[in-house]
């Protein structure tokens, strides 16, 4: 809200895999049309004086313990203002504790350097069953949200808004491929993120 002279700059940093990258479909990236930057033009437009700026640190085809390795170097660095993690389609392949692990350190990194963290359970993989409570990405969900309850962090639970999305409506229509969301998907997120930036 604050005008020049007095304002300054705003760092939100989103850290993760594909998703929050760009990624689409065939290797192809499209930066601008993802979550990331689709929530720095919603919060540019409804705070016309703000100085903010979208910085990614994510990197396709990575999970949370590698993540977590470069974190301060790579993302710390950066000097943060709001955090935003996204790794639980890559972290199925590690599993939950060792997911849980690397969740921890990096928000308790953030924490500790001053940073506010908002976590965000998966975007959906139509290769599983959404509507289940026994799927990986499930699983993965709900530790998310205990973390988010643990440390008194914010939490986007894209999970669960998609899975009610899925009782009205085919989720395809959200989707470039099977794991990641298309630019109808990113809008959807990127809404539910602007919530928190709204008066």
């Amino acid at each position: 809200m604050k005008k020049w002279p007095n304002n300054k700059s705003v760092n939100l940093v989103f850290h993760g895999h594909s998703v929050p990258t760009g990624y689409t479909t065939k290797g192809v990236v499209d930066r601008l049309s993802a979550y990331p930057f689709r929530t720095l033009k919603k919060v540019n437009d409804y705070y016309p004086y703000s100085v903010v700026n979208t910085i990614t640190t994510s990197i396709g085809g990575e999970q949370s313990e590698q993540g977590a390795k470069r974190f301060k170097e790579e993302v710390l660095s950066y000097r943060p203002d709001v955090l935003f993690i996204d790794y639980a389609l890559n972290d199925r392949g590690i599993g939950l504790e060792r997911a849980k692990i690397a969740w921890e350190q990096m928000i308790v990194e953030a924490l500790e350097y001053g940073t506010k963290v908002i976590l965000l359970t998966p975007t959906p993989d139509l290769r599983e069953d959404i509507s289940s409570e026994e799927t990986k990405l499930a699983k993965h969900s709900a530790q998310i949200r205990a973390l988010a309850k643990k440390y008194n962090v914010g939490l986007i639970d894209s999970y669960v808004l998609f899975k009610k999305l899925a009782k009205k409506q085919p989720l395809v229509g959200y989707m470039s491929q099977n794991n990641h969301i298309n630019q109808k998907g990113h809008q959807f997120v990127a809404d539910v993120i602007f919530e928190y930036f709204k008066l």
